[in-house]
């Protein structure tokens, strides 16, 4: 266990972050009387002061270059210096474009991001690989505007196209297979403890398709201005967010096995990218009462916190490792923040 010197330092919200977000730190007598010596480090990395007072601090978290990582901040000032715990998430990759989800291979640890581009643009690589190494290397060229990924219980990736409406499957030796099609602006994408696969088009309407590609509605909701984001809960039912014109006011949605949508949990900002941990609390990229990050969601659904600041994050997933996986919409994050995650396999 580290010997923090927490000092004036009473709590800081929230204790992880990536390159972007804000943290805001609550003093007791904090020294301000030369604002000049005011400072707020990131391991060896400094970052922007927003604000500061004797009873609280705002820093934002500093852009890093790939693979810098810290496990506590420290506040300096007039001579004094004072640290606590945070998790700094070290950046695995760059310039990239993620609209959704990562997703992991359960065999060996890679991520899959996609290069997603704008509506209808043919990328030169549209799906990354990165290594459990962190090398980043092309996978796929094929499917234009890749947009949800998702593994099977056999470890063979599946991915929408908001494009073209389509399902596909990728083979071992990367052939890229139709599976279905007339899916909508097909984003969202999430398998059942069966196998079946749910696609979710942002037009109103999420699909279930079976192992042969025969494709079905299930439920409708509200349309999305961007993408359905989609996973399942230990619980069984259907979880479900897509950001529409409402700004602060948005909702998960829970969808049981005979489709019938009730809301879990109101009050976010543009919801995108969700999964859970094991023990059913729910992670959604998002906003929460101004501040934009990884916010996490009791079981119940009725209390909710700001769990990793970051200013651009639309998704996330979690690996064997206790890690979380992050991703805006350009970059690739590591924090090992010991949780684990639920899969449905």
């Amino acid at each position: 266990m580290a010997d923090w010197n927490n000092g004036p330092i009473k709590n800081t919200l929230p204790r992880a972050g990536v390159d972007g977000g804000e943290v805001i730190i609550t003093c007791e007598g904090y020294n301000t009387s030369d604002y000049s010596a005011c400072r707020v480090m990131f391991g060896e990395q400094r970052g922007r002061l927003v604000s500061a007072s004797p009873t609280r601090v705002i820093a934002a978290v500093p852009d890093c270059g790939i693979g810098v990582s810290a496990s506590e901040l420290n506040l300096e000032g007039a001579g004094e210096n004072f640290n606590a715990p945070f998790t700094l998430g070290a950046k695995i990759a760059d310039n990239l474009h993620p609209v959704a989800n990562p997703a992991i291979d359960r065999d060996d640890g890679s991520v899959f991001v996609t290069l997603s581009g704008t509506r209808g643009q043919k990328v030169p690589v549209s799906i990354y690989k990165i290594s459990p190494d962190d090398t980043v290397s092309p996978f796929i060229t094929e499917i234009v505007n890749p947009t949800g990924m998702a593994f099977n219980r056999e470890g063979t990736l599946y991915v929408t196209s908001r494009y073209d409406g389509t399902l596909y499957k990728i083979s071992p030796f990367k052939e890229v297979q139709t599976v279905a099609s007339d899916l909508g602006v097909a984003t969202g994408i999430a398998f059942d403890r069966r196998g079946e696969i749910y696609v979710g088009d942002r037009s109103g309407t999420i699909f279930r398709v079976n192992e042969i590609g025969e494709s079905r509605p299930i439920a409708s909701i509200e349309p999305s201005v961007s993408a359905y984001h989609l996973t399942f809960g230990p619980d069984g039912d259907l979880y479900v967010t897509g950001p529409t014109v409402s700004s602060n006011f948005e909702s998960v949605m829970r969808i049981d096995s005979n489709g019938n949508p009730v809301r879990f949990y109101t009050g976010l900002g543009r919801p995108q990218g969700l999964a859970f941990d094991t023990e059913g609390n729910l992670y959604v990229a998002a906003s929460l009462r101004g501040h934009r990050g990884i916010i996490r969601i009791t079981s119940d659904g009725q209390k909710a916190e700001v769990l990793v600041s970051g200013s651009t994050l639309v998704g996330l997933a979690f690996d064997d490792h206790g890690n979380m996986i992050v991703v805006s919409t350009q970059r690739v994050y590591r924090l090992p923040l010991g949780i684990k995650g639920y899969s449905v396999f």
